[in-house]
């Protein structure tokens, strides 16, 4: 097994994280863009989870290569939902099944935990069964499925939320 080091993201990350994100939107469902990005969009976009009550997380291996991160987030924009997150988790295409997952999302969770939150939510594309499976792994339990919301490669997707009291 690989030695995996999580630490927080930093910006040294952008080119990696850019890569990794690009390969979802390319090749998969777990993201429901369309269009591939570039390095500031996610710098813009890691500025947003370096304020109190979000976190980035980043795994990488003994040689400081990036193999994936994970984020938490607001779940939505009111008050009352402040203890409420939403998470992200996205692994390097080839390093899937390795215990990256599992290592951020435990990293994530214990964070969150240390942090005051008190759930923390997935939304899932509820044919990816990998995501589902590493989130019922680490605690989540699916709480529902939200039909056909979404739509990319010309097909209807179904989400599946679940859910950990943290």
């Amino acid at each position: 097994m690989t030695e995996i080091n999580i630490r927080a993201a930093s910006d040294a990350d952008i080119p990696a994280i850019t890569a990794i994100y690009n390969d979802a939107v390319a090749n998969t469902v777990a993201v429901w863009n369309d269009d591939i990005v570039d390095e500031e969009n996610r710098r813009s976009w890691l500025q947003g989870y370096q304020v109190p009550g979000t976190c980035a997380l980043v795994a990488e291996d003994a040689a400081g290569a990036l193999l994936g991160y994970a984020t938490y987030g607001e779940f939505r924009h009111y008050d009352g939902f402040r203890h409420t997150v939403e998470n992200s988790i996205y692994v390097d295409g080839t390093r899937r099944a390795g215990g990256v997952g599992t290592a951020l999302m435990q990293a994530l969770i214990e964070h969150a935990r240390d942090n005051g939150k008190h759930v923390m939510v997935a939304a899932i594309e509820g044919g990816n069964t990998a995501s589902i499976r590493l989130h019922a792994k680490v605690g989540f339990e699916a709480c529902g499925t939200v039909r056909q919301v979404g739509t990319k490669f010309g097909r209807w997707l179904d989400m599946t939320l679940m859910q950990l009291m943290l």
